[in-house]
């Protein structure tokens, strides 16, 4: 039976829900405490991680790292959040009672860091069911200055694709950002969340964020996606490539595994990113631009 306090109809005819008060300011501080401590070494050594020089601030270190990919699987706070059971909550109304994790991200967002481009999730992880749902928690308060989400309201509803280009910008994020959608981006809805507070949407929205034009204010924000159990999630997550097998490295968060028989793997480890493309974003992006000339994509082994 769906829970009455979640407007279920609103997510499907926007594309998002924002749920206020999904966390304490404790449990907030708890957890900026856990993206601090993964940045200096505390919670294991990590790809990508640089060791603190001795008397570095905390706001050095962090300023290093633009995300962490896949906390949750991390013995942390990370970890047990990701089936928190008000989460669960919200999911159980938007997908249904059998649900996956199968990606997480902590970002960083110092003064002076770049926004993430336009892009549409399920690009990276395909269900083509609609059940894919990512949800955005504010572990501090975000707004238009310090970088906050935005998304273009209904982008999700014809559950098109588009196509990904670069686009050398300096204020965004990694190599590309989508293009060709019928959506006008200075209609964008900005998503200024207090702490705590956390957005839930579909895997076909429309969403990027601005860069913190701020001198002082971090947004540091944890993100998880989630998936129905009974959708098969055909996608390589070293490269973000379609592939032939179905991707076992979930967390099951609520109801049953129907393929439970399959068994689970570990397929990736968690890793910090600085700002800017890497090496996967520019092969991919290299595989775009022959894609739109014509030419046989290549990319490059893993």
């Amino acid at each position: 039976m769906q829970d009455p306090a979640i407007d279920s109809e609103a997510y499907r005819r926007d594309g998002y829900l924002v749920v206020p008060g999904l966390l304490s300011p404790g449990e907030c501080a708890a957890l900026r405490d856990e993206a601090l401590a993964l940045c200096r070494g505390r919670l294991g050594a990590l790809r990508g991680l640089v060791d603190p020089a001795p008397g570095e601030s905390d706001e050095a270190v962090m300023r290093r790292y633009m995300v962490a990919i896949m906390p949750h699987k991390i013995p942390s706070l990370f970890a047990r959040m990701v089936g928190d059971p008000r989460i669960v909550r919200v999911l159980a109304a938007l997908i249904g009672p059998n649900v996956k994790a199968v990606h997480s991200q902590c970002f960083y967002k110092a003064p002076g860091m770049p926004g993430n481009g336009w892009h549409q999730d399920e690009l990276f992880i395909p269900t083509r069911d609609r059940s894919l749902v990512t949800a955005w928690i504010a572990l501090e308060d975000t707004t238009v200055a310090n970088g906050c989400l935005r998304v273009l309201p209904g982008s999700h509803r014809p559950s098109v694709l588009w196509p990904m280009r670069r686009h050398n910008n300096p204020e965004v994020d990694r190599a590309e950002e989508a293009f060709g959608y019928p959506q006008d981006p200075a209609r964008a809805v900005p998503l200024e969340l207090p702490a705590g507070s956390a957005v839930f949407f579909d895997g076909y929205l429309l969403h990027g964020s601005y860069p913190n034009r701020t001198a002082d204010r971090t947004r540091r924000a944890l993100l998880y996606v989630y998936a129905d159990a009974a959708t098969p999630v055909m996608f390589d997550p070293t490269t973000y490539q379609p592939t032939a097998q179905d991707y076992r490295d979930i967390v099951m968060v609520s109801g049953a595994d129907p393929y439970a028989w399959k068994g689970t793997a570990r397929l990736g480890e968690p890793y910090l990113r600085a700002a800017g493309p890497s090496v996967k974003d520019l092969e991919l992006a290299r595989l775009h631009d022959a894609e739109r000339e014509g030419a046989p994509p290549r990319v490059s082994p893993t």
